[in-house]
């Protein structure tokens, strides 16, 4: 019999056994017919259980057969105890469905390689230092023209791909009155074609595309943004469209599901990178820069090479820096080259929520611990009262295997339908916590697909949960003896010491788990209250733009007309917001001293400006009308402590390149583009730039409004009109409030704080189902004993300590474990975090008192049900 047969007939038992025996009673019929006796032919035959039984071996795969008979009485069994089978599903589900949706997004943020060819041999540059407080950082900012040597210096062993940061910006295809918004990346002409991309539609960049700067003005459509903006429009090739004084034509759409290679980001628009602005600046830093190694190319020579390129090119551009000392420059350029690997692309969303995910993934995990001991405990729990059936069992023939697999493929069915469930909390969660971390005007992007990845992780995840809970019970059961468990004298107290191990396990890790907790909310409070420096509420900020330059006083027009709009209580300028992402910095010389190695950072503003803002005046006077940059300049209270240190700013002068300056006033710190690092040394210049002897004029800036709203955003609409009707070439490209921005700085805090309560809360839920399961299960053990002792006169608080006292003890042992990984793994775990101090590690404490308030309120239905034992009534029984 083939084995496909043998197979499909353990999947009809029924029709296989009729057809077994009316075969055999047409043998005993044809014997009879032949002239012998029935009652003898039967004889002949011998048993027909047991020839059914042999036929049926030889008809069937056995080990399938057992395995679908108790397939069918495990469900059976699972449909006979609902309400305690439901507990499982769920805890289990919850477990499963977190740690499938952590999957998804550590998938998404941090393994899952781009859609490209040689993703396994493509690297990140970066260049490793200190940041401003000392500690170990990284940066993968580079130049263009460091690029173009460093990819010259290691043609023929790797092809280097230049790769701007996403910027959104306006862009038009008919009028400026029809402004839209888009994601921009600028690229080197090779990208597509080392990467083994193939157009949709026209043609894709190439290095032709790369030879002279400004003379390339083509645009590259993402499949994604043609399909969106253009519905797949065949026509799209060949039109136009500008980006701020330039107008590009476009020649293609990409390959679909390419979106670029920066994570959590979904690239439309592809431009030239020898079209960026910066291409021939040697000193300003705006691109990554990703090398794919060729086949057979150890990765150390090639970064030994970059490294010494990169350095050469870092000193070149150090000669310019005037009055720099020999030391100052070698500090410089004491930051060695590194090759990261980039499979899954190189992103800032990668960097800011990587340790994140760790943690979140460390959390579902111990959760997931703390659901399969739960579950251990109730089947435990629930073999006491099968000690009997499974000694029938092996009384009859049944081995130690088949036990093991009966008791196993009951709880692979818990498994399997708590991963069902867990699968659709996955298919929700998932994108509900991306939805957490979005910026309102930059949306995270992530590829979340429920394909063969996520099922993979899924089905071994379900085969790793099944032997986690399951398995200590199929021990105990297979390991049975017939004859004490027939006689009723199985030791109770080997399952409880089994069941009360378990209980410490649990402990341990929910003490793990609300440690973790305490120290991300604690991370999130101080965040959320840490001092700004100045007043975010009520104040808007409206980057705007004109359709060309014009001069300072036609801004400071416009700023006088919003000042006269009822509801406005004042108006000043700024190159951006504070916090906005914005960034310009450079080496400066005190007093004619040569430069140091730490850099200030510059921020163009009005007179003003720190009125509205809010920020102290420290010392001196804000700045005046007539002042122009170079020139006045306000310092923040680090820019003093940096390089003044105990003299009087007032009245000094530095330097920034040819730049002079001199400090008219003193204000107080306040974050500069992050609130995650230490305030660095600021500079706070006049909006009007001087050269040449003229007024420049500006093409964009930033309108700073405080409004007597305590809802600023209820005047955006206002204020737009109002700037379209002063000035009809002056645009509103984004509105924000300053709230707003401070508020996106703790949206990672704000996200590890709230999954910390919710799987603190499951954890004490978890435990506290656990504990009530070992506790009534030791009740109904022992109902004889408090029987007795209630009859001999115990009172109901001595029956309550004896309920309660060894459960206390062991999870108090559970606790003081989940102490000690505590004070161990303390410092890694703060390691994850921001803005947390030793103090906090005080939180050590409050998990221990949680869990022993969630046993007492979880013992106490146990104690009620051991002092209402009727002593007469239990001992008849018995």
């Amino acid at each position: 019999m083939s084995i496909w047969s043998r197979i499909t007939n353990a999947f009809r038992s029924e029709p296989l056994s009729r057809e077994i025996d009316e075969e055999l009673q047409s043998h005993i019929e044809e014997a009879v017919r032949q002239g012998r006796d029935p009652a003898e032919a039967s004889r002949a035959f011998g048993s027909p259980l047991h020839q059914r039984e042999a036929s049926r071996d030889i008809r069937l795969a056995a080990w399938l057969d057992s395995l679908r008979s108790d397939a069918v009485f495990g469900w059976r069994q699972l449909m006979k105890r609902k309400a305690t089978s439901a507990a499982a599903v769920l805890s289990l589900a919850l477990a499963i469905g977190a740690c499938t949706s952590a999957f998804r997004l550590i998938d998404a943020v941090l393994l899952r390689p781009l859609p490209v060819a040689h993703a396994d041999r493509l690297y990140v540059l970066e260049r490793l230092g200190t940041d401003p407080a000392g500690k170990p950082g990284s940066s993968d900012a580079w130049a263009y023209p460091s690029f173009q040597l460093m990819r010259a210096a290691v043609q023929g062993q790797a092809e280097l791909i230049a790769v701007s940061y996403a910027e959104q910006g306006d862009l038009t295809y008919r009028t400026d009155q029809e402004m839209e918004k888009a994601e921009f990346q600028f690229v080197s002409g090779r990208m597509f074609d080392d990467f083994g991309l193939r157009p949709a539609l026209g043609r894709l960049f190439t290095q032709n595309d790369d030879l002279k700067p400004g003379a390339h003005p083509y645009a590259l459509l993402s499949y994604d943004y043609w399909a969106r903006r253009f519905v797949r429009d065949p026509h799209v090739v060949g039109r136009t469209m500008r980006i701020g004084d330039t107008l590009y034509q476009i020649v293609g759409v990409g390959p679909e599901g390419f979106t670029g290679t920066e994570t959590g980001t979904v690239i439309d628009i592809f431009l030239p990178a020898i079209m960026h602005p910066a291409a021939i600046h040697d000193d300003w830093t705006w691109m990554r820069t990703l090398a794919i190694l060729r086949p057979g190319v150890a990765m150390e020579p090639v970064r030994a090479r970059l490294d010494v390129t990169s350095r050469a090119f870092e000193a070149q551009r150090a000669k310019g820096f005037k009055g720099m000392t020999e030391e100052s420059i070698r500090e410089f350029l004491n930051h060695p080259l590194a090759m990261e690997p980039a499979a899954s692309g190189a992103s800032g969303l990668q960097q800011e929520y990587r340790d994140s995910l760790i943690a979140m993934g460390v959390l579902v995990m111990l959760v997931l611990l703390i659901a399969c001991a739960n579950v251990a405990n109730l089947l435990t729990a629930q073999a006491a009262s099968r000690a009997r059936e499974m000694a029938m069992r092996v009384s009859i023939g049944a081995g130690r295997r088949r036990l093991m697999q009966l008791v196993l493929v009951e709880s692979a069915w818990l498994a399997l339908v708590s991963a069902a469930l867990g699968g659709l909390f996955a298919w929700w969660s998932a994108p509900f916590v991306v939805s957490r971390i979005n910026p309102p005007d930059n949306p995270v992007r992530l590829f979340l697909p429920a394909d063969w990845r996520v099922f993979a992780f899924g089905t071994a995840l379900t085969a790793v949960v099944t032997l986690l809970f399951g398995l200590a019970p199929a021990l105990r059961a297979s390991s049975v003896n017939p004859a004490s468990a027939l006689k009723g004298g199985s030791d109770p107290h080997a399952r409880r010491r089994l069941m009360h191990t378990l209980i410490a396990v649990q402990a341990a890790f929910c003490f793990l788990v609300l440690f973790m907790a305490g120290l991300f909310g604690a991370t999130f409070d101080r965040m959320s209250h840490q001092p700004t420096g100045f007043s975010a509420d009520r104040v808007l900020a409206l980057e705007t733009v004109a359709h060309r330059n014009e001069a300072p006083v036609v801004w400071d027009q416009m700023a006088g007309h919003l000042r006269a709009v009822p509801g406005v209580e004042s108006v000043a300028l700024a190159g951006w917001p504070l916090l906005a992402g914005g960034s310009w910095n450079g080496f400066v010389s005190v007093n004619g001293a040569p430069p140091g190695p730490v850099m200030a950072y510059f921020l163009h503003v009005s007179p003003g400006w720190i009125e509205t803002m809010k920020m102290p005046v420290l010392e001196g006077r804000d700045l005046r009308p007539n002042e122009t940059f170079p020139g006045a300049a306000l310092v923040n209270a680090t820019f003093v402590k940096q390089f003044v240190r105990g003299e009087s700013p007032i009245g000094k002068l530095f330097a920034k390149g040819s730049q002079g300056f001199q400090v008219v006033g003193v204000v107080a710190d306040a974050p500069y583009e992050s609130m995650h690092e230490p305030i660095p040394p600021v500079v706070y210049v006049p909006m009007q730039t001087v050269v040449g002897g003229a007024l420049q004029p500006m093409r964009g800036a930033t309108f700073m409004v405080r409004t007597a709203s305590a809802n600023p955003l209820a005047m955006a609409s206002t204020l737009r009109r109002q700037v379209a009707q002063l000035r009809s070439d002056f645009r509103i490209s984004k509105i924000r409030s300053q709230a707003e921005l401070v508020r996106a700085q703790t949206v990672r805090e704000r996200l590890l704080a709230m999954l910390g309560l919710f799987f603190a809360g499951v954890a004490l839920l978890l435990a506290g189902i656990g504990l009530y399961g070992v506790l009534d299960y030791s009740v109904v053990q022992r109902r004889r004993e408090i029987g007795i002792r209630m009859a001999i006169g115990a009172r109901a608080t001595h029956i309550a300590r004896g309920v309660i006292a060894n459960a206390l003890l062991v999870v108090a042992a559970g606790a003081a474990a989940g102490l000690a990984l505590g004070m161990a793994s303390a410092r890694s775990i703060a390691s994850l975090l921001y803005q947390v101090k030793p103090t906090d590690l005080a939180m050590l404490a409050l998990p221990t008192v949680l869990i022993l308030a969630a046993a007492l309120v979880a013992a106490l239905p146990a104690v009620i049900r051991a002092v209402r034992i009727d002593p007469a009534a239990t001992l008849r029984s018995e």
